[in-house]
């Protein structure tokens, strides 16, 4: 892959946690209180259906069980433990503890994939870390102890997630729409029954949390897992992961520009040294190999993507 080709692919995967940035917004401000598992069911079943139906390929043989793996741990796990913790977490923090994936990710890819953690790698990790803590440093006293854990462990979830995900790679002639689905449908079906013992019958809705949902179903799922999957296909899972801080960044910045929220001068240093990290997680090594195609993925070269003209998603093999 060349550089520019990285570059391209990077930047469209950085799109994803930029999305699950706004996540904290959206969920304080436009939906019910206190209703993380229906939540995270409305944000993954009607999303995997969408495309399921779009992309028209179930799993077959030992994809039926990698799905259904990936989903608890990508989505089934990670959605409502997400959104618990953002419930009891103010601001951006829930995203803050995010921070801690790309050194997750390190670890898990040295027991899983054998790759041996480069030094710049844990070092972009731990800097990206610092600085993300630096920008909510004045929420410490606010700290809740079951959103912090909640925190934490969707982020354990998602980075074992991540990490199968490009061990297994794709099966031939399956593209990222359909791989998306899968796992948002798997994840969706094991919210299911846990949302309605729990949390009893759905809320009432009004617009906003109407319009609300409808934005984490399409945008912010949908389209973003999309993207997250084609990008972990052609970049590496640290590469991938290391893009993570995008997410608590953006949050910051909406909690500023929306929620009235102020940033200091070591928040904005905090931020800077994030995304540098972020920045320097993309750049090639010396001694890199060529990546890797994932079985029955496209080449880096090609058109291929998750999105069409018209903003919605597509499917290719």
């Amino acid at each position: 892959m060349t550089a520019h080709q990285r570059a391209a692919v990077a930047a469209l995967t950085a799109l994803a946690p930029v999305s699950w940035g706004t996540t904290y917004v959206v969920t304080t401000e436009f939906l019910p209180p206190e209703r993380p598992l229906f939540t995270a069911l409305v944000r993954a079943l009607p999303a995997g259906l969408l495309l399921l139906a779009v992309a028209r390929v179930l799993p077959r043989g030992a994809w039926w069980w990698k799905a259904a793996v990936l989903g608890a741990l990508n989505i089934g796990a990670f959605f409502p433990l997400l959104f618990l913790s953002a419930y009891r977490l103010p601001g951006g923090l829930a995203a803050v503890v995010g921070s801690a994936g790309p050194l997750l990710v390190l670890g898990l890819s040295a027991l899983l994939l054998g790759r041996r953690p480069a030094l710049r790698d844990v070092l972009a990790g731990a800097v990206a870390a610092f600085g993300v803590s630096m920008v909510v440093l004045k929420a410490a006293g606010a700290l809740d102890t079951l959103g912090v854990t909640a925190a934490f462990t969707a982020t354990a979830s998602m980075s074992a997630g991540t990490v199968l995900t490009q061990k297994w790679g794709r099966p031939e002639g399956v593209g990222p729409l359909a791989l998306t689905g899968w796992q948002l449908t798997a994840g969706g079906l094991t919210i299911a029954p846990l949302a309605f013992l729990l949390e009893g019958a759905p809320p009432t809705l009004d617009a906003g949390a109407a319009g609300g949902y409808a934005y984490l179903a399409l945008v912010n799922t949908a389209i973003a897992y999309c993207l997250w999957f084609r990008g972990i296909g052609r970049l590496t899972a640290t590469q991938a992961t290391l893009l993570g801080p995008l997410s608590p960044l953006t949050a910051a910045v909406l909690g500023w520009a929306v929620l009235g929220e102020s940033l200091t001068a070591l928040q904005l240093l905090g931020m800077a040294l994030a995304f540098g990290a972020t920045v320097a997680g993309q750049l090639p090594r010396r001694t890199e190999p060529t990546a890797r195609l994932r079985a029955g993925s496209q080449p880096s070269g090609s058109t291929s993507g998750c999105v069409n003209r018209t903003g919605l998603p597509r499917e290719r093999a």
